[in-house]
């Protein structure tokens, strides 16, 4: 564990008085930790209650197992997921939503919660790809900008969106596709989704030629296939977690955030494609 995401688990002790936590990871006079058993290997004190997560769309298989994971070892605790795209959920949150934990998949989104965060930290990474169905005669990254090609992004407004223009801009450079190569494949843009999932789903359901999604996203869906993005036009997205404000259950989200920042919370996340925070 980095030394930052160590002060990160400290302050979740600190900032929210938690006491049962120590025996997750106990903080020393440097802001270090020393190691110690996690909540999945049975804290002394399980929390308890409804622990509310906002979370990324892209982080619901990944979230699911981890909630289930974490629920064994805090039975009297229940873990609610409100999955969709990163700005709708931030939005609902600055206008009160109940929620305890916000999982995005971009520091931008975070930071537009202002004082409505306690305190964020990057938790987890992810990569892009192409995702196409497995019958598709396409194969490389530059294919999407053969003419005729329906594609299917995420809106502008989300993170996954942002993320695939920005492949696109990295692409479209004289000594790489070509200056002209984001101009030529957004003339094959025929939807915008409100979320990455809802546009994967339109590659699964036949009504699109591809979409540019995570690589967890494919490696968690059926009936698609992945073209790899070159790791120069690639572009690693952050996922922030932030403590909430006007959580009702500070200790829940404390003690859920502290077990996905944990060796095993990493690992279940590893599981599903998701990378470790850089």
């Amino acid at each position: 564990m980095t030394g930052r995401r160590s002060r990160f688990r400290c302050a979740l002790l600190s900032i929210l008085a938690i006491p049962f936590l120590m025996s997750v990871h106990a903080c020393g006079g440097d802001g270090s930790a020393t190691p110690a058993p996690s909540p999945a290997a049975g804290a002394v004190s399980p929390v308890s209650g409804e622990i509310r997560v906002f979370a990324a769309s892209s982080l619901t298989d990944a979230f699911t197992a981890a909630g289930e994971r974490f629920t064994e070892a805090n039975p009297g605790a229940r873990v609610v997921f409100n999955f969709g795209s990163s700005s709708a959920l931030a939005t609902q949150i600055k206008e009160g939503a109940p929620a305890d934990l916000f999982a995005a998949a971009s520091p931008a989104q975070a930071a537009t919660l202002g004082s409505a965060a306690v305190r964020t930290e990057i938790f987890a990474t992810n990569n892009l790809a192409v995702a196409v169905p497995t019958n598709s005669k396409l194969q490389a990254y530059r294919d999407l900008a053969n003419p005729g090609l329906k594609l299917v992004l995420a809106s502008k407004d989300v993170p996954a969106g942002q993320y695939a223009r920005e492949s696109l801009r990295l692409a479209s450079a004289p000594a790489a596709q070509g200056i002209d190569f984001q101009q030529r494949v957004l003339s094959n843009l025929k939807s915008e989704e409100v979320n990455v999932r809802a546009a994967l789903a339109k590659v699964q359901l036949g009504e699109a030629d591809a979409a540019i999604v995570y690589t967890t996203d494919i490696a968690a869906n059926s009936g698609v296939r992945a073209i790899t993005i070159p790791a120069e036009y690639n572009v690693v997205a952050e996922y922030p977690l932030s403590l909430l404000a006007h959580a009702k259950n500070s200790a829940g989200a404390a003690a859920f955030a502290a077990y996905l920042l944990s060796s095993e919370g990493q690992t279940v996340l590893k599981e599903f494609g998701f990378g470790p925070a850089r």
